[in-house]
């Protein structure tokens, strides 16, 4: 387009809230910002999401940032383990799977005889929708006519590119985002698509910064925006919180990126040494690389060990702090059962919190010494990078820094980060200067770790 990218929209959809953001190219922070809850709804045929609430969302909120702060390009990043199905028209031919919903137990156990064996995926079997290929399995299946409809896959941020411009592409850092579909080493489908006889509805594999091409005409009317404004390829949320790091920094270091899941990734780390198991995997970064990574629900799980708590002052968990680890007050995982590195364990208290403070630190302390132990999995890096809501947690960083001896590093409160910052530079390419601060250790919590690590089942 004619006039120069200075600011970029960016459509951020994640698993509990969807945000339609602009961003300042040259400096990367966010100028404006909508956000919406990501519902999914119970209709049949299973649980979806709720695509035309959010196409309504993103359209009003594309119309509106374009009078005022203005944007010339659109960049898309979403939460992984989706796709959209497409039928001859264009259309949904079924609607978009919520990852979170089970499958009987024929189904599952069928299509754990057709998965790829891990050495060849890098994926984990996983629970639920969270392998797209077990969804895809499920839908052919159980729902065959409807699946006969299809003509086109496409990954869950290409869709929306899609949407907007009518062209159809996927993408590496969604296909390679535990699906069981992609070979992070070869940079390829795996035997999975041929196996499921659905290779043919692929269309091509784009690079993340592709500009797929202009806005649709349609929606330029819609949205009131020039003919030719560009919409980027997009990609995978936790890996759009990479993208900064990777284009600033040389490896080895690890990224924390911190939302629904506690994604961590190890840069430069091996591959040799992963236990599928226990939720580690390979992810792959938005220049087609294979990254090292574990994870686990931790976002969910802090909400649900500290649902009801509002607001506490910082002295009150100070306090709190101190009678946590006098108390031996830990949470033994795992809060969400099924993922993770001890998925068949089930959470319950080692000794309850006595207020809503204790419970705060508690559950910050327990996220941290998961984090640490994923750490663990992928090889601790020495310099750990915290992105996300968690890097504003005070007890989760400083607890994070002693008991991994790492350099723990958050961005300064005016550097750019997150998910917005990386689908941003997919139009720029030019990461924005970042100031970081290391987080100081927090006293007396390694010998906390070492009895939360006592109190866990052996792992099998």
């Amino acid at each position: 387009m004619s006039e120069p990218i200075r600011h970029i929209a960016v459509i951020d959809i994640g698993k509990t809230h969807a945000k339609l953001i602009v961003v300042d190219g040259e400096s990367g922070e966010e100028i404006a910002s909508r956000k919406i809850a990501n519902r999914v709804l119970s209709a049949p045929p299973y649980p979806h999401y709720d695509i035309e609430t959010l196409w309504t969302f993103m359209m009003e909120g594309l119309s509106a940032f374009q009078e005022e702060p203005g944007y010339q390009a659109i960049s898309i990043t979403t939460h992984g383990a989706s796709a959209a199905l497409l039928n001859i028209r264009g259309d949904l031919a079924m609607p978009v799977l919520d990852y979170e919903h089970g499958y009987p137990e024929h189904i599952q156990t069928a299509y754990a005889a057709l998965r790829p064996p891990f050495e060849e995926t890098f994926s984990p079997a996983l629970p639920i929708g969270l392998n797209l290929g077990a969804q895809l399995h499920y839908q052919k299946t159980v729902f065959p006519s409807d699946f006969a409809q299809v003509t086109d896959i496409v990954t869950y941020p290409q869709y929306w590119a899609y949407r907007l411009t009518g062209i159809k592409a996927n993408e590496a850092t969604s296909l390679g985002c535990h699906t069981d579909l992609w070979q992070p080493d070869k940079g390829c489908f795996s035997s999975l698509p041929q196996t499921l006889d659905i290779a043919h509805l692929f269309p091509a594999v784009r690079s993340a910064f592709d500009a797929l091409g202009p806005v649709l005409p349609e929606v330029a009317d819609v949205i009131g925006c020039s003919s030719d404004l560009p919409v980027y390829c997009g990609l995978h949320d936790s890996n759009a919180s990479l993208l900064p790091h990777l284009m600033a920094r040389k490896g080895p270091f690890a990224v924390v990126s911190t939302g629904t899941w506690v994604v961590c990734f190890g840069v430069g780390a091996a591959v040799e040494k992963l236990a599928p198991a226990r939720d580690t995997l390979v992810n792959v970064d938005a220049f087609g690389k294979p990254v090292p990574s574990a994870r686990f629900m931790g976002g969910r799980e802090f909400e649900i060990l500290t649902h009801g708590i509002t607001r506490l002052p910082p002295e009150a968990l100070e306090r709190a702090t101190m009678r946590v680890l006098a108390g031996k007050v830990a949470y033994l995982p795992s809060a969400v059962e099924g993922s993770g590195p001890f998925p068949d364990q089930r959470g319950h208290w080692m000794n309850e919190p006595a207020d809503d403070a204790e419970r705060h630190v508690a559950a910050s302390l327990y996220a941290a010494m998961m984090t640490a132990t994923c750490l663990d999995l992928i090889g601790n890096a020495g310099t750990i990078i915290v992105e996300g809501p968690f890097a504003g947690n005070l007890s989760f960083t400083k607890a994070l820094a002693a008991i991994t001896g790492g350099q723990v590093l958050v961005t300064d409160g005016n550097s750019p980060s997150g998910t917005g910052l990386g689908a941003t530079l997919l139009a720029t390419r030019n990461a924005p200067r970042q100031s970081y601060h290391p987080v100081t250790p927090l006293n007396g919590v390694t010998e906390h770790y070492r009895s939360w690590r006592e109190g866990l089942q052996p792992i099998a």
